[in-house]
């Protein structure tokens, strides 16, 4: 059971890191829905889409790539001045064309000027700490990785209260603050505290830039690559089906309501967050372990009891959330005029669980090279999300967004299933981890569609899921917490 304290232990560290800044950015939902109307708001929700897309293809799949050969490779400081200087290179000649076609950019997807400049600063930023963060990770340094993120977030949040909420009636008190004080500037507030973080992290890992070494191999590079651009090709094809959605609402619908429509299903799609920063906490513990421990014999059982562990506690937190959805909208989006997308919440999170079972399943063509196949499948995701957003958004509007999501991710998580047994045999307990996500789907759907979160149905429903839970997992339950 140590290797499992261990994983359990930096899956927890990097949930902090992942979960406590997220959870503030999530606290940013009920300023954005208070404060924006539904127009505005979903407006800065089609940028932050473009936002997701970018940051994949500056990435390149490098990331990933740095943690497979830093692995693997003997000479690990080749591996980390080779990608840094990659990264570092490619982002600048971004930052080159980006600053010069930014009036066509701007024209091409009807944003504005003022808000392009300030978003290719922030992709340039954000760029540059991804091999820096990396680094940490694989180092085992995942404190100073959490105190990180957790003050970039934190300084982000701050900066947006103080903005929306405290500027303008400061400024009447104190007159020097009356040259950042402007009407109708709200959105670009938003993306200035993101800047002023993105520089933040930058600064706090600018050391690393001093430690490497500047040995530029370029055949480690060929390799890196080579294994990396399936990654990117999986990237770009997540933030399709991650994000567009939303662009294809924009570009879909009639102008008049487009935006109001972007801006309800964006704000009710935050309450998966918390599926999502379920997922992302336990693929960042899992993810390096994952290639540490691929040379161990007992590394497929291994993999198969971690998959059951994430169904496990997935499971509850898709019950958990169904249960108490309208406390969550009440809490979070305080406009009342948002409310009328929370029929999406239950098919967005069962989708961002098939996802997070996916990243789970994709070991196998991770550990063994062949992460073309990964492409592949996320390509194929990518087709299902397009095909039905353009069938389904003229007819149900976000429903057909959210139908689309859970169909797309859903067919990626079996497609994963079926072609690892092939390639890389896991022997997962497929009858518990079945037999959870019907009963959990099952009471979710008794206690949303049927008694639209009944207290006096739902509790019981949920309660009646942990008895079940702890009556077939006892002995290994008992031994998570005695350790």
């Amino acid at each position: 059971m140590g290797i499992f304290q261990k994983l359990f232990k930096q899956t927890f560290i990097y949930g902090m890191a992942t979960v406590l800044p997220r959870m503030l950015s999530f606290l940013l939902v009920p300023l954005y829905t208070n404060q924006l109307p539904t127009e505005e708001y979903g407006k800065v929700s089609i940028i932050f889409s473009y936002f997701v897309l970018f940051n994949v293809i500056l990435a390149y799949g490098m990331e990933t790539a740095f943690f497979r050969f830093f692995n693997k490779e003997k000479n690990k400081d080749n591996v980390v001045s080779t990608s840094a200087i990659s990264i570092a290179i490619s982002s600048f000649v971004f930052l080159i064309i980006a600053l010069l076609l930014k009036h066509q950019i701007a024209d091409w997807i009807d944003i504005k000027l003022k808000y392009i400049n300030l978003v290719i600063w922030i992709l340039l930023l954000d760029a540059l700490v991804i091999i820096p963060f990396s680094w940490l990770r694989a180092k085992e340094r995942p404190i100073r990785y959490a105190i990180i993120k957790i003050t970039n977030v934190a300084i982000n949040f701050g900066l947006n209260i103080f903005f929306l909420l405290f500027l303008t009636e400061l400024s009447f008190h104190f007159s020097f603050l009356n040259w950042i004080c402007k009407d109708d500037y709200e959105i670009s507030y938003i993306f200035i505290s993101n800047l002023i973080a993105s520089g933040f992290a930058l600064v706090a890992l600018i050391s690393f830039y001093s430690k490497i070494s500047y040995r530029f191999d370029k055949e480690l590079w060929k390799k890196m690559m080579k294994y990396a651009l399936p990654i990117l090709i999986a990237g770009i094809a997540y933030s399709i089906n991650e994000t567009f959605d939303r662009i294809l609402l924009d570009f879909l619908l009639p102008e008049d309501v487009a935006d109001h429509m972007v801006g309800v299903y964006s704000a009710c799609y935050k309450l998966a967050l918390f599926m999502t920063l379920f997922a992302t906490a336990f693929r960042l513990g899992i993810e390096p372990f994952f290639f540490n421990y691929a040379s161990n014999k007992n590394a497929p059982d291994t993999y198969a009891r971690i998959t059951k562990y994430f169904v496990i506690l997935g499971s509850f937190i898709f019950l958990f959330v169904i249960v108490f959805v309208h406390v969550l909208k009440i809490a979070f989006l305080r406009d009342t005029s948002y409310w009328e997308a929370v029929k999406i919440v239950p098919l967005i999170l069962l989708a961002n669980f098939c996802l997070g079972i996916y990243h789970n399943l994709s070991v196998w063509y991770k550990v063994t090279d062949r992460t073309r196949f990964g492409a592949y499948i996320s390509v194929f995701g990518a087709v299902i999300t397009l095909l039905l957003n353009f069938l389904l958004i003229p007819k149900y509007t976000y429903i057909g967004s959210a139908i689309a999501t859970l169909a797309a991710y859903g067919s990626m998580m079996m497609i994963s299933w079926y072609l690892g047994r092939k390639y890389y045999p896991i022997p997962y307990d497929l009858k518990k981890i079945g037999a959870y996500l019907l009963l959990s789907i099952s009471f979710s759907i008794i206690s949303f569609y049927i008694f639209d979160s009944n207290y006096i149905i739902s509790i019981p429903l949920l309660l009646v899921f942990l008895v079940i839970l702890y009556a077939f997992e006892k002995k290994e339950i008992k031994q998570l917490l005695k350790r």
